[in-house]
């Protein structure tokens, strides 16, 4: 177990060391910040930009830059904004309880919707409930995340008014938020929980659940779910990894003050410190949460760890 664990961890430091050079590399391609802060200033000459790189530290070799952001990372400290001077480390403690919390909410209505349809098609399997569940599945899958949202927003927001459009505030703010993600991660879940009860149901413990006369709800969640958990668990878990990265496009159309937000302005001021430190404690949740899965199913399953 000790040698399977240094190899998943060894994995995510290169992982992690390969994000970091990107990111850094790559928002540096995005245009000159002291340009974008001079804007508005009048005539500046090229001494003028000088010396606002010197300032900003942009007039430094390129690994020197992000040997200082790697050294500030061990510590939490990103620096500071290029555009009001703020803590990055603040702007972030601020807007990653928002990402999360939207993310843990979008799992929630998701698993809450695939796990009964996906057992319901999987008990109906060839039948007309079977055929509307996959259906409908492949529509979800057919829906951009954005367009869905605008569609909510004009429902139930302009047209209906039962939710504000924007924003975070109490439970009602989540609802539509929570529900675009929810839905289109519904739309694979349902695919996975069916075929995995498919096989489970074909089990002969299942059948001998139903001969001593069980329930069929108790068959099918207690017995069937159960023993079927550890592949959905596994998938899951990867999967709010994943949520993480593409819920930035969903905070924008909400105007959510998360991270998506937060790396929007950054993008549109050209500011580096606040980009960076975005994209890379992103990446990092994704890389912990794939390496937390790793860990937990080579723990369930022996097997796992001499692969």
């Amino acid at each position: 177990m000790a040698s399977f664990l240094l190899k998943r961890i060894l994995q995510a430091v290169f992982v992690v060391v390969v994000v970091t050079l990107t990111v850094s590399f790559a928002i540096r391609l995005t245009g000159d910040p002291a340009l974008m802060l001079s804007q508005g200033a009048g005539c500046v000459t090229e001494e003028d930009l000088a010396n606002i790189r010197e300032a900003l530290g942009l007039n430094e070799p390129f690994i020197s830059q992000y040997w200082d952001f790697i050294a500030g990372l061990f510590v939490g400290d990103f620096g500071r904004s290029f555009l009001g001077g703020t803590s990055v480390s603040l702007l972030i403690s601020k807007a990653l309880p928002a990402t999360l919390a939207l993310a843990l909410s979008s799992m929630l209505v998701s698993i809450a919707i695939s796990i009964p349809l996906g057992i319901h098609a999987a008990v109906n399997k060839g039948k007309t409930a079977d055929q509307v569940i996959r259906i409908l599945s492949l529509v979800g899958l057919s829906f951009p995340n954005f367009w869905l949202a605008i569609m909510l927003v004009l429902v139930f927001s302009i047209m209906l008014q039962w939710l504000p459009p924007s924003g975070m505030g109490g439970f009602a703010s989540f609802i539509m938020p929570a529900v675009t993600m929810g839905v289109i991660l519904t739309a694979t879940n349902v695919r996975l929980v069916r075929t995995a009860m498919l096989e489970t149901l074909r089990s002969q413990y299942i059948q001998v659940a139903r001969a001593k006369g069980l329930s069929e709800t108790k068959v099918l969640y207690k017995h069937a779910l159960r023993n079927c958990a550890i592949p959905l668990i596994t998938y899951f878990g990867l999967q709010f990894g994943g949520l993480l990265g593409g819920i930035v496009v969903i905070e924008r159309v909400f105007n959510w003050p998360g991270l998506g937000t937060l790396a929007f302005d950054a993008v549109a001021g050209r500011d580096y410190p606040v980009l960076q430190a975005v994209i890379t404690v992103l990446s990092l949740l994704i890389i912990g949460v794939n390496l937390l899965v790793d860990i937990a199913y080579g723990l369930v399953d022996p097997r796992i760890r001499n692969r």
